[in-house]
């Protein structure tokens, strides 16, 4: 087993810069990870998850200005949203409806991100630009909250493993951000009666 310094290894970075993929713990449980700026890379997850094509995956930063690059300018209201809720356990839904990215919104026109406070992750992602990262398994199973288990999903169908022992969080909270303000889509990890979560009642 190692730790969490393995994140930031050269091996994993140059790994991931180069289009790879991998299992690591994320803030949450073990993802199978890559660039979210590679569509083949994307789609590379989704062959070995087999993932419905049409449901789209959440997408991790390293820095809130990460949303740019996604062609995503927020505006003061979600600042205020995201810069309440990060960094934390909370995916935020922000529209994006650029045909460049549909490879990661599969038609919806919107991305869910998420900005962990781990800060061997948060390393991680400086390096390497943002990263999708669905749960370590395939599709209608259970996620994997050992390697071993993650291994037993994916064999050699990715390109490393970091191992740090059992993993068990529930996902992140869900939330979205529209025309109509700020709607809670899934209550995980945050609850809803966190104080971040309260606050967004009152912010405008």
């Amino acid at each position: 087993m190692t730790t969490y310094h393995s994140l930031a290894s050269k091996r994993v970075i140059q790994t991931l810069c180069n289009g790879g993929v991998g299992v690591i713990p994320t803030d949450t449980l073990y993802g199978i990870v890559g660039s979210a700026l590679s569509k083949k890379t994307v789609e590379r997850i989704y062959t070995v998850r087999h993932r419905d094509s049409d449901k789209p995956l959440i997408v991790l930063i390293g820095s809130i200005d990460d949303v740019s690059l996604f062609g995503i300018h927020l505006h003061s209201f979600e600042q205020k949203i995201v810069s309440t809720v990060w960094p934390g356990k909370v995916s935020v839904v922000i529209p994006c409806a650029q045909k460049k990215f549909t490879y990661l919104h599969r038609g919806t026109k919107s991305i869910a991100f998420r900005m962990p406070r781990h800060q061997g992750l948060l390393r991680l992602l400086v390096r390497t630009g943002p990263l999708v990262a669905p749960s370590a398994n395939t599709q209608g199973h259970d996620p994997a909250y050992t390697i071993a288990e993650a291994h037993a999903y994916f064999r050699e169908n990715v390109d490393f493993y970091v191992d740090v022992g059992e993993r068990h969080s529930p996902p992140s909270t869900l939330i979205s951000l529209d025309t109509s303000g700020v709607r809670v889509v899934r209550e995980g990890a945050v609850p809803l009666s966190d104080k971040r979560l309260q606050l967004l009642k009152i912010l405008k």
